[in-house]
């Protein structure tokens, strides 16, 4: 059984919070033992980064993965009655305010994903949700899932593209720790000079991340061209990055890792469309860089607020999971 010592006075300020630090990585771990995140769907072809072991989930960190077909949810948002719609357009209208400028039917649709989300959720009483977003809300609904995630996100309720089961795992670790949001990220661009780099998504970052001097808008995807999505630039300050990575580690044999790293993401103006933000990572850009192409690390990596390597290597140590460092 994986255990740890103190040997301290205890009104030692190093004592405390090193007891605070345990608690916190034993509050994330009772937090992902029983959870139940719900599958919407399956990864898009290719996207072989966002595969999941469910035997792996469950016996390691007592994680279960509900799955719903697509299908069925497709239909449950288009037989949204009007009234749930409007109260969600009333809700994330009151962030932006630009929504009267969107395309109302697709609006109003990816309302009506939002509540066959929410009303999954508290049905199968979930924990977060993994759902394939595209190409079928935009073909068959014609609006973008990404607002509703947004929206989910921002309620603690992780919700990752894609299907990325282990992306929504890592998200609720995050938010075990920091008590706060977090949401998956693509690492798309990096600066050797500036020994920077942009975390960008299309556009479901909980609000609660957006940088405060900045305003928040209602936007449509960069690819589809519908809405909702939702951009701005991330706020300031101290972030966690972490990513539950599948490593194999012989031929036909495969194990998690948990990646662990850490930056500052700085005030700038959108690097790209959606939701961005500029990091200075606590290594060097091409160190980061290295690191990601030589271990084959997924494309998606979920970040919080605040820093809690300290407390993911605790959870790691509990778990006996690997630990690579990204920074």
């Amino acid at each position: 059984m994986p255990y740890d010592y103190l040997l301290s006075r205890p009104t030692d300020p190093d004592a405390v919070e090193k007891v605070a630090t345990m608690a916190r990585a034993g509050r994330a771990l009772r937090t992902l033992q029983g959870a139940r995140i719900g599958l919407v769907g399956e990864h898009p072809a290719g996207f072989d980064t966002c595969a999941y072991d469910a035997e792996q989930l469950q016996q390691r960190f007592g994680v279960a993965v509900v799955p719903t077909p697509l299908v069925d949810l497709l239909q449950d948002a288009a037989n949204v009655a009007p009234a749930a719609r409007e109260a969600y357009v009333a809700r994330v209208g009151k962030h932006a305010h630009n929504l009267a400028d969107l395309e109302p039917t697709a609006v109003r649709g990816t309302a009506g994903v939002y509540t066959a989300l929410r009303t999954l959720i508290d049905r199968e009483q979930l924990t977060g949700v993994a759902v394939r977003c595209w190409p079928e809300f935009f073909t068959e609904l014609q609006c973008a899932a990404c607002g509703a995630m947004s929206l989910l996100n921002d309620e603690q309720c992780p919700a990752s593209c894609e299907a990325d089961i282990n992306g929504t795992v890592t998200s609720l670790l995050l938010q075990a720790l920091s008590d706060a949001p977090a949401f998956i990220t693509d690492l798309v661009s990096l600066d050797a000079d500036s020994d920077s780099g942009v975390l960008w998504h299309c556009g479901l970052a909980p609000f609660q991340m957006a940088d405060p001097e900045t305003a928040i808008l209602g936007t449509v995807h960069s690819n589809r061209k519908l809405p909702l999505l939702f951009e701005f630039p991330l706020k300031p300050g101290r972030v966690t990055i972490a990513r539950l990575h599948r490593s194999i580690t012989t031929p036909g044999e495969e194990t998690y890792q948990l990646v662990i790293g850490g930056g500052e993401m700085v005030r700038a103006p959108k690097s790209f469309g959606g939701t961005s933000g500029v990091i200075r990572f606590d290594q060097p850009a091409t160190a980061v860089l290295d690191t990601v192409m030589r271990h084959g690390l997924e494309h998606h990596f979920s970040i919080t607020y605040g820093d809690y390597r300290r407390e993911l290597g605790i959870f790691a140590q509990q778990v006996g999971l690997p630990v690579l460092a990204l920074t």
